[in-house]
């Protein structure tokens, strides 16, 4: 499994990418692996990816030497154990409130895999108020590779939209949440990871962010808003 060398470059200081294909699609996750992320963002939660799909684009992943990171609905104990023996490279768990929530995230990883848990990833995403909140007590637990500050859900959270126009900036209020939970993860010591675009992503890696997850969308659309510039010419 390809999460633990994720957590061994995250442990030597390199920065990770994650990238979201938005699709049900084995063929464009290697893809994009073959393009340069370093892993793919198998999203359960706002997707419609599947236990078979997971496993059979796990396979996939691995093969093309990037590693499959996925998002269940919950982080209910069950639904933990079903995709990481379906063959998920490493979790990422959502609206992890309190340090009682993750430690029951750990031990559901220990539990499902008890002789090679070392080999996934375990991200968990703070994505309230609250849990920025709880955020000390939460560094304190041990086996959370990485705290992954949502910045969609938190905007909601705060009474804001999810996501702002495309090329707009998020409120100034969010940012500066993101801002404090980064400082409080780096300062414990512990790797910091948020959702960005190519355009934020700079600030956020002088900031001590390593794991950026990134959507294919804006690329996508920035490739198509091309196309279309040309041919109006």
């Amino acid at each position: 499994m390809n999460g633990a060398k994720l957590r061994a470059r995250l442990q030597a200081g390199e920065s990770i990418t994650m990238f979201n294909p938005h699709h049900v699609s084995p063929g464009l996750a290697v893809r994009l692996v073959e393009l340069g992320a370093d892993s793919i963002f198998v999203d359960c939660e706002h997707g419609t990816w599947g236990f078979e799909d997971v496993r059979n684009a796990g396979q996939v992943i691995r093969g093309a030497g990037g590693a499959a990171i996925v998002r269940p609905h919950s982080h209910e104990r069950p639904i933990l154990i079903r995709y990481l023996n379906a063959g998920a490279d490493g979790i990422m768990a959502p609206m992890v409130d309190t340090a009682d929530q993750a430690r029951a995230i750990v031990d559901a990883v220990r539990y499902a895999l008890p002789s090679d848990y070392e080999k996934r990833l375990v991200v968990g995403m703070v994505e309230t108020l609250e849990a920025i909140e709880n955020l000390d007590e939460m560094l304190t637990v041990d086996g959370i590779d990485v705290f992954f500050i949502g910045p969609g859900d938190l905007s909601q959270n705060m009474g804001y939209p999810p996501a702002p126009p495309f090329g707009e900036p998020r409120p100034k209020e969010v940012l500066e949440k993101v801002a404090y939970a980064v400082r409080k993860i780096r300062d414990a010591g512990k790797i910091a990871g948020t959702l960005v675009t190519a355009d934020e992503m700079p600030h956020w890696l002088e900031k001590g962010v390593q794991y950026f997850y990134v959507h294919s969308d804006p690329f996508l659309r920035i490739g198509m808003n091309g196309i279309k510039s040309i041919l109006k010419r």
